[in-house]
């Protein structure tokens, strides 16, 4: 039986994934996830098969999770499962690890057989976010990586940066990331500079142009 991890924070949602799981013999849901940390937690412990991953979580963005999860559980195969159909968050995806891409407005037998597809070994990616350019991208492993200002940042630089868009005060980020406030006011000043923006309110701003956080 082959177990699955399902990382998403809206909890009806999560229901909802958790009953079309639970009416299949072949699979088992060993784990539920509320946030990126939290899913790279359950992936170390429970070394899952597949991951069902969203993008839009609190306190860690599932991209930076992703590239958690591929660390500590590399032969983890991930499904990406998301509201963003942009070309630059599926090939991000793709260069961070995930073997799948699927829209949340996909039909419960579209979420199995993009399961069952991981656990063959094979990609699935949905009919409308399977582009040329992805194509390409799967097809040739020497392919230059998208670039896009969140390229430009360090993966402990996203996670200031989301967690200033969520609305916590340096000392708060200091003790959930376990660093100093100096290295959070320094890490502050580095996203403001490369990003070239000048305020919280515009990192905010930018943190939910790109789809790091939801309001």
């Amino acid at each position: 039986m082959s177990s699955i991890l399902l990382a998403e924070d809206h909890r009806i949602l999560r229901e909802g994934l958790r009953a079309i799981l639970a009416g299949e013999p072949d699979m088992r849901l060993v784990g539920e996830a509320g946030d990126g940390r939290e899913a790279i937690r359950f992936a170390r412990q429970l070394k899952p098969d597949v991951v069902i991953l969203d993008l839009s979580m609190p306190r860690m963005d599932g991209l930076t999770a992703l590239a958690g999860i591929k660390r500590v559980a590399p032969e983890a195969r991930v499904l990406v499962m998301t509201a963003h159909r942009a070309e630059e968050y599926v090939l991000r995806a793709v260069v961070e690890g995930a073997r799948g891409y699927l829209l949340k407005d996909a039909a419960a037998n579209e979420l199995l057989l993009a399961v069952r597809s991981l656990l063959a070994g094979e990609p699935y990616f949905c009919s409308s976010v399977a582009t040329p350019a992805l194509a390409a991208f799967l097809q040739d492993s020497n392919a230059p990586r998208p670039r896009s200002a969140l390229d430009t940042l360090s993966p402990r630089e996203r996670e200031v940066l989301k967690l200033v868009a969520e609305g916590y005060r340096n000392r708060e980020i200091a003790e959930l990331l376990f660093i100093s406030e100096k290295t959070v006011e320094k890490h502050r000043a580095s996203l403001m500079r490369k990003l070239q923006i000048k305020s919280a309110a515009g990192l905010t701003a930018f943190a939910i142009e790109r789809g790091l956080v939801v309001r």
